[in-house]
């Protein structure tokens, strides 16, 4: 679990915030459910656009209704990774468990690069994975086993 304001940060150094695009749907905003949060988002905002010298384009808005993206978007480079892919439905095999599954974003993230294999090895066994179920899914990925999961005690 991260705090609101960590998320914020994540968030604006995630994207170019400075950008909007000219369709609706792949807009980058910021959401809030309550005063706080918009205060943060504000001045989060705020302290970029003082830091980059440029308007901040981002929308910050209530948050809403939320509808979760097309299929096609979900766990978009596991896409490229066919053999994680197989094994991890194996795992969930119902598909609303595997798009929400915390294990399966943070493999995400590890195949379109914004983690280190050293960082899922810990998050993976922190969400309660084997160390043989870890060296098989990083196995898959193409990784060397041995250097990145500790030896068994």
């Amino acid at each position: 679990m991260i705090s609101y304001r960590q998320l914020l940060d994540i968030f604006w150094a995630s994207h170019d915030p400075t950008y909007r695009s000219s369709t609706r749907q792949y807009q980058a905003f910021v959401f809030y459910h309550n005063d706080a949060q918009k205060a943060a988002a504000e001045e989060t905002r705020d302290t970029l656009a003082v830091k980059l010298g440029k308007e901040i384009k981002t929308q910050i808005v209530p948050a809403g209704i939320f509808y979760q993206a097309e299929d096609y978007h979900q766990k978009y480079y596991l896409v490229y990774q066919p053999e994680v892919r197989t094994l991890l439905q194996s795992r969930y095999p119902n598909y609303a468990d595997y798009i929400a599954s915390t294990a399966v974003a943070r493999l995400n993230g590890y195949a379109g690069g914004y983690i280190t294999a050293e960082s899922l090895v810990q998050e993976l066994s922190s969400l309660g994975w084997s160390q043989e179920d870890i060296a098989q899914v990083i196995d898959a990925a193409g990784e060397d086993v041995a250097a990145l999961c500790p030896a068994p005690d």
